[in-house]
């Protein structure tokens, strides 16, 4: 038992550091002083100066953070129909049906993004935000019907009908019993869909307008040229607020279950 236990400690350590190894490298060359991320020079805080005076890379950052609220938001309401309306038919085609709701996941992103391109050259859409809006909303659609299918699963249905016999409509038997049982399924698959649109870069590359650019476009576009320790500080600073919003949740739920 404690040679299982020990190598067990050893393999989960081996897999954290190569999980987190490259962060730390990131944060660390963040604040170095020399522009080539090779050695340590020095200590400086000159990349998060240029940072915040990189106002096309912040308006980058802004487009991405709007993009992918509003496609998650959008996504959120047409997956979770999906999914109650798939949990809720008898059909012999409802296999058939959910294996097409989840096909944006299977097929690769370069056929996908060739395709809604296409699409769109068809109905004489013109390329930027719309374009952008519709083509992550395809891709987002499919993480939150299946985190939410999953909950329906589990779910007692005999709850909303007690809600319907005691005189509720089907409207507020879903709102009042479904969506509050099924709304951490939902939380939980925007926030895949949100981290998923912020990352993406190939199909938004097809579906992208002229005077638009996401943050993953603009950082890619930079590789041609050369990246600068300043996505280094783009990176930290993400990261930082991400951890930021763990604790803050972390705390928050704490506060919750002394409450109950």
């Amino acid at each position: 038992m404690k040679k299982s236990t020990r190598f067990e400690k050893i393999y989960l350590g081996i897999v954290f550091l190569l999980m987190y190894l490259p962060v730390a490298v990131v944060i660390i060359f963040s604040f170095n002083e020399s522009k080539l991320p090779v050695r340590l020079t020095g200590f400086s805080l000159q990349w998060y100066q240029k940072l915040f005076a990189d106002r096309d890379m912040q308006e980058a950052l802004v487009n991405s953070l709007i993009l992918g609220a509003a496609s998650c938001a959008v996504s959120a309401v047409i997956g979770t129909m999906g999914a109650v309306g798939l949990s809720r038919i008898h059909w012999k085609t409802k296999g058939a049906l959910e294996y097409i709701s989840i096909l944006p996941l299977m097929i690769p992103e370069i056929i996908l993004g060739m395709v809604l391109m296409a699409f769109f050259y068809m109905l004489n859409l013109p390329f930027g935000m719309l374009t952008l809006l519709i083509g992550h909303t395809v891709f987002c659609i499919p993480y939150i019907l299946m985190e939410v299918k999953a909950r329906l699963v589990g779910m007692d249905p005999s709850l909303e009908e007690a809600a319907r016999d005691l005189g509720a409509t089907s409207l507020r038997a879903f709102f009042d019993i479904t969506l509050p049982l099924i709304m951490p399924a939902v939380a939980s698959g925007s926030l895949l869909a949100f981290a998923m649109s912020m990352d993406d870069v190939v199909i938004s590359i097809f579906i992208n307008g002229p005077r638009l650019s996401t943050l993953p476009i603009k950082v890619y576009t930079q590789i041609k040229t050369g990246v600068t320790p300043e996505i280094n500080a783009l990176c930290t600073i993400m990261l930082a607020f991400t951890v930021l919003l763990l604790l803050v949740y972390s705390l928050v739920r704490k506060f919750y279950r002394k409450l109950r």
